[in-house]
Parts: structure tokens; C-alpha cells; sequence
């Protein structure tokens, strides 16, 4: 780096996110940063247990990075902060609400063609967001082929062009240290320390300088200056390289590649000094989210963690200006709260601080009102609110119970502060089905929910699979009497009528009529018998809610002292309850139209599963805006939706997606309505 180059650089505190598919290395990469970057004494191994990262105990237990994960360095006078996200689907979410405030991202991958889904899926939010991005080939000492072969495999998962930073040294098969393009050196790597300038090796001399025209002739696209330079074949000045580089990078017109082995510390000295050098700053996130420069101090919140100790802390971006322990701040929905206390994160542990300034990343203390995603400022007036994504939609449902009843009001609160803690995770009291059920990403997503009720909350519970909504209807039209008639001394009661009784078309829901002549039951009674009739279907001959029939009272007879509401009501609910049973019930199931959308190489394991669930395909076209994607439709029963997203993720390296909405009801017949209803009369038998 030129001393030229040195007076543009970007200074002041920085926000990188650490994203890539599941098991690219990124907690590793995070340890080695903060190995290197001073923040650790020694670097720490995922294997052993002993990283800052992942520290939680059911990110330990499962081995996954199962939530983010916060560290900061001061590294050569600037302090950079570290957003560790994890790359499982089920937990990617996480990353959503920090991403946008974000400076840059470190995108950790490997030359496994398996993770290319995965890769793309990152990719596409990053490309979307406008976030500049930076890619660490990871496990380089473990990769096979050429690094050109390497790249070319990569590609399709980017939608902008892959920037080759560095080649790696190669002896006897290992890479042993790597060239840096940019500065035309060469590096030795060293155990646990950084890697050590060393003579261009002569064995690599031809292939930097190949390297280093292709990776200018990318850079040469954007900048007409270096295009003259080129094809005047003169060496440019490494200061326009850089200030290239962080131009390009700054405006998403490529995407640098270095590479490494996170395990290792290999590469990541070069790294830290690529995000320092080129990573753009507070002012240029500033400008992408649409915020001005001046104002009273703004910040947002990226997370939200509940401590045992120190109560709730928001994890925010200081966007703008500075706050002070103590002072009073506004959210977006005018609620002021004053500051409890500022707190700089690493990992599981936290230091106290007085001040956070502009660009700073710090935990805010005991602002209850504020939730994830929420920007807060000093002064009176709310400012605007962010502009993010709504949370994903639930792939997966466990219905829950708590193991000990005295443990129900716990069960709530719990529940409360993990969802507040996690915007993907939800619970909702089925009334119904007297159930209450929680909503997540996916089986790992609600078993750590699981273990964590246990683990911070002592709240034990069992889960089983939600209960379905059936409903049942009829298929024929009956005439039929119902009298209810009872004398226990003074006024009796009496009720009589005559219903017709018959389906509706599917959708059409309840409907009530009457034909009465010659007064033979008076009008006052009318609605009595509606609300009668409306009472038999909450339960049919087949034990679930009746829908789409048409009841029409046709005729009756009433007693002028021992009729009234209550005796009609009665009368009709009897009615019903045998015209239903004479009407040759039928089984309804619910119908959900499912989109499903994968790669397109997926696509027939994914039709197949389709078709295992009593599935009806309806098609399937190019998912709009995703090379090398399909969209598949379908209709599929909701019974069989319940552990879909499981086989769906197996069938396609943990990235297939789908989304569901409820379409109609559909008779279900046959062994399976048989057992249905058989486990509907036992339930009902049990209480």
C-alpha cells in the first residue's frame, strides 16, 4: 500500500458481516481474526470446543454455529467489528437484520461444487442489499485442482464478476503460501503467525503474471484510465490498483477473491488488511440506506439477546453521531426510553464502555421497547423507520406442552423473549385444537428452541406433530324431525321442528332458511332454530366442525305456554345432528397450494416427494430472477406438509425452499379417512 493510497483510505470503526454456506469455516475464520488481530492470546479450535464463537451450549452440542456471534479488534488504529453469522438455512435468517447497516461482508466458501445452492442463495441477499462483498476461498489446503477451475465453479453463483486477488504457492501438492496480485508479492505461510514476504518463486512467476493481467483487465472494465494503460502495455502504479480495487468493490462492480485456511490462520493477515484498506465505511452505508449525514444520533438495532444477568441488550449500529451512557432516546414509534448502560460484545462475554461513537457496534442496555430491526435516536422526534424484509415464513411446526402444568405462565414468557431474540421463530394458542404450537425453519431450528426453554428457562416440554384441521361435511339432502319436549313440574319445554337438510358447493359455508306457512312454528323462533342448527356443527357424526350445508326450515309445531328460544334451540340441534348422520358424512381434509423452489438439478427428487404426499403437481417454470432455479407448484395435502422441509433440504444440500398458503378442502376416503376419524373418536373418548 502507497503512502498515496494510505491518505484515501477510509478510516474509523467498521461493521463486516461473516457469511457462507454451513461448515465453510466462518466461526474458524472469525477465531483467526481475532487471533491476529490481537483480540485472542491464542487461536481456538470448533473441534475442541474452545472458540469465542459458537460458545453457546447448543451451538457446542449440535457442532453449528446455531445463532450470530459478535467480536471486535482494533487493528492498526481502526476498529473493525465482526458479525459471525450462521450458514445453516434453518438459522440464516439471523443475518437479515444486521446485513443492511453493514459495511462489507466476508462471503467464506471452499471448492466443494455441492455448496454452489447454498453460495447462490448468500450471494443473492448480499447482490440485493447493494452490500460490497468479498470472497475468502477457504480450506485451501485442502483443495484439489486448479484455482481457474476453482473459480469458473463458483461463478454461476455470483451475478457479478469473481475478482482473483491472490494465487497459491504449491509444493508437492500443498499450498505452502500464495502471491498477492496487487502488490506482485509473494508469502510464505507460517504456523500460527502471519505469513512472511518471501521471493517470487520462480515455479510461479509465469502464472502472476497471467493472474495479475486478468485481474487488471477485469479492474480496466470500470476504469478507462487503466484501460489505456493496458493497451499501451504499460505496469499501472499500485496506488490506482487499490484505489481501483476499493472503487469496484465499494460500488458492487466485482467481488475480490483471496485466499486461506481459516483453521490454519492462513490468509487472514492479507484479508484483514484488504477490509481495512478497502472496505468502504459509515458514511457509504450511510448513503446506501437512504440516511443523511447530519441529525441528532441515529442507530438500529441488529439483534436482541435476553441475559441472565444484564437483562435485555439491543445490539445496534451507531449510524450517526454518538451516545452517551444515560441519555434518553426516541424509537420509531415515538416511545422514549433512557440508555441503561453501553456494552462492547465478544462472543459470550461483554465490556462495559461509556460512549459508543459513530460506526460503533454496541449492545444498549434495558431499552425494552426496541426490537430487532428498530432505529432509535437522541432528541424528541422518531425517526423513520428501517426499511427490512419481513421475517421468513414457517417451514416447520411443533405442537408443545409444557412437561409440568405449574410451569405454563413460565412456558409463555420464555417464549416471549426467544421470539423477541429470534424474529423467524413464532407460537400461536390454537383454540381449537386446545394446542399450542411453535413455528420455526425447520426441526433443527425448534429443537434448539427446545433446549434452550430448558437450558436458560428450566421450562421442560414435549412436542408431537400439530394436530389438522379436518372438517367433514355431507353428500345428500334429508328430511328430518326434531322435538325436544320435557315436563318437570310448572312450565315444560317444547320444541319441534322439521329441517331440510343438504350440502352446499365447497367454500360456500353454512346457510339457513325457512319455508314455515300457516304459522305452524311463530317467527320469533326463527333465529332460535338457526342458532341451534349453527350449534350441531361444531361437531358432525364423524367428530369434526361441519361446513358447506344449507339448512331450511320447512315446518313445526310450538305450545303456547311451554315454547321458547331454549326449547327451538334444542330442537333444531337434534334435528341436525340426525339429518347429518343420515346424509352419508364425508371427511374433508385441508388442501394447501405449495410453491416449491429449488435447484433445477432437484427438481425431479422434489417432484418426487411431491408425489409421495399425495401431492398434485401443477407445474413448474424458472424461479423468476434465479439462474439455474425452478419454481415447482403444486397442491398438496396438510398432512403430509408436516416433516416436508426435512426431506426437501436432503434431496437438495440444505437449500430447498417452499412457501404455503391454504387452497380448499378436499374429501379424504378410504383407510386413511378410517383412521382419521378412528383417532378423532378417541381423542374425543379421552376427554
Amino acid at each position: 500500500m502507497t503512502a498515496a493510497n494510505n491518505e484515501h483510505r477510509i478510516a474509523g470503526p467498521r461493521l463486516i458481516a461473516i457469511v457462507g454456506p454451513f461448515q465453510s469455516g466462518k466461526t474458524s475464520l472469525l477465531e483467526g481474526i481475532l487471533a491476529r488481530g490481537g483480540g485472542l492470546a491464542r487461536q481456538g479450535a470448533v473441534r475442541d470446543g474452545t472458540t469465542v464463537g459458537d460458545s453457546s451450549q447448543e451451538a457446542r452440542s449440535h457442532a453449528m454455529s446455531v445463532e450470530p456471534n459478535v467480536a471486535s479488534i482494533d487493528y492498526m488504529g481502526d476498529r473493525l467489528t465482526f458479525f459471525d453469522c450462521p450458514g445453516s438455512i434453518e438459522f440464516i435468517h439471523d443475518m437479515r437484520p444486521a446485513l443492511p447497516v453493514c459495511d462489507a461482508a466476508i462471503v467464506v466458501c471452499e471448492a466443494d461444487p455441492r455448496k454452489i445452492p447454498a453460495l447462490q442463495v448468500i450471494l443473492r441477499e448480499l447482490e440485493e442489499l447493494g452490500l460490497p462483498r468479498i470472497l475468502f476461498l477457504n480450506k485451501i489446503d485442502q483443495a484439489g485442482g486448479s484455482l481457474r477451475e476453482t473459480l469458473e465453479m463458483l461463478q454461476p453463483a455470483s451475478r457479478t464478476p469473481l475478482l482473483l486477488r491472490q494465487i497459491p504457492v504449491w509444493e508437492n501438492g500443498v499450498a505452502t503460501g500464495f502471491v498477492d496480485l496487487a502488490l506482485e508479492r509473494a508469502f510464505l505461510y507460517r504456523e500460527s503467525a502471519p505469513s512472511e514476504v518471501i521471493e517470487m518463486p520462480a515455479g510461479v512467476m509465469q502464472e502472476e503474471k497471467h493472474a495479475r493481467y486478468s485481474m487488471l483487465e477485469k479492474l480496466a472494465d470500470y476504469d478507462d484510465a487503466l484501460m489505456e494503460q493496458l493497451l499501451s502495455d504499460l505496469d499501472p502504479p499500485k496506488d490506482l490498483v487499490f484505489d481501483d480495487l476499493a472503487r469496484e468493490l465499494r460500488e458492487g462492480q466485482v467481488v475480490p477473491v483471496l485466499i486461506g485456511s481459516a483453521t490454519e490462520g492462513h490468509g487472514v493477515t492479507r484479508l484483514l488488511k484488504a477490509v481495512r484498506h478497502e472496505a468502504p465505511g459509515i458514511g457509504h452505508t450511510r448513503l446506501r440506506l437512504g440516511v443523511d449525514d447530519s441529525g441528532p444520533a441515529l442507530a438500529q438495532v441488529i439483534r436482541t439477546v435476553h441475559t441472565a444477568h444484564g437483562g435485555k441488550l439491543s445490539l445496534s449500529r451507531v449510524l450517526r453521531g454518538a451516545f452517551g451512557d444515560g441519555v434518553t432516546v426516541i424509537n420509531s414509534r415515538g416511545i422514549e426510553e433512557r440508555i441503561g448502560g453501553l456494552a462492547r460484545l465478544t462472543g459470550s462475554s461483554s465490556a462495559k464502555i461509556g460512549r459508543a461513537e459513530e460506526g460503533d457496534t454496541v449492545a444498549f442496555a434495558r431499552l425494552e421497547n426496541l426490537a430487532t430491526g428498530d432505529r432509535f435516536a437522541e432528541g424528541k422526534t422518531a425517526p423513520a423507520p428501517a426499511d427490512l424484509p419481513p421475517a421468513p415464513p414457517p417451514t416447520q411446526a411443533f405442537a408443545i406442552k409444557v412437561k409440568d402444568r405449574k410451569d405454563e405462565v413460565r412456558l409463555a414468557a420464555a417464549l416471549a423473549k426467544l421470539c423477541e431474540e429470534d424474529p423467524a421463530l413464532s407460537f400461536v394458542q390454537d383454540a381449537e385444537m386446545s394446542e399450542m404450537k411453535l413455528l420455526g425453519q425447520g426441526e433443527m431450528h425448534l429443537r434448539v428452541t427446545q433446549e434452550r426453554l430448558s437450558d436458560r428457562f428450566g421450562v421442560t416440554i414435549h412436542t408431537h406433530k400439530p394436530t389438522v384441521a379436518y372438517r367433514e361435511t355431507i353428500r345428500d339432502k334429508v328430511t328430518v324431525r326434531g322435538r325436544h319436549k320435557k315436563q318437570s313440574g310448572g312450565h315444560g319445554q317444547f320444541g319441534d321442528v322439521v329441517v331440510e337438510v343438504g350440502p352446499r358447493a365447497r367454500g360456500e359455508g353454512f346457510a339457513f332458511d325457512e319455508t314455515v306457512h300457516g304459522g305452524s312454528v311463530p317467527r320469533q323462533y326463527f333465529s332460535s332454530v338457526e342458532a341451534g342448527a349453527r350449534d350441531a356443527t361444531a361437531r358432525g357424526p364423524l367428530g369434526f366442525p361441519v361446513v358447506d350445508i344449507a339448512v331450511t326450515l320447512t315446518d313445526g309445531s310450538y305450545h303456547t305456554v311451554d315454547s321458547s328460544d331454549m326449547a327451538f334451540r334444542a330442537a333444531a340441534r337434534i334435528a341436525l345432528d340426525e339429518a347429518m348422520a343420515k346424509a352419508r358424512p364425508v371427511l374433508l381434509e385441508p388442501i394447501l397450494s405449495v410453491t416449491i423452489y429449488v435447484p433445477s438439478d432437484a427438481l425431479a427428487r422434489a417432484s418426487a416427494l411431491v408425489s409421495a404426499r399425495r401431492g398434485q403437481i401443477l407445474g413448474f417454470e424458472g424461479r423468476e430472477g434465479w439462474k439455474g432455479w425452478e419454481a415447482l407448484r403444486a397442491l398438496i395435502p396438510e398432512a403430509e406438509i408436516g416433516d416436508l422441509i426435512i426431506e426437501l433440504r436432503s434431496a437438495t444440500s440444505g437449500v430447498g425452499a417452499f412457501e404455503t398458503k391454504f387452497d380448499h378442502l378436499a374429501e379424504l376416503t378410504g383407510k386413511t379417512a378410517d383412521h382419521v376419524v378412528e383417532q378423532r373418536r378417541a381423542a374425543n373418548a379421552n376427554g
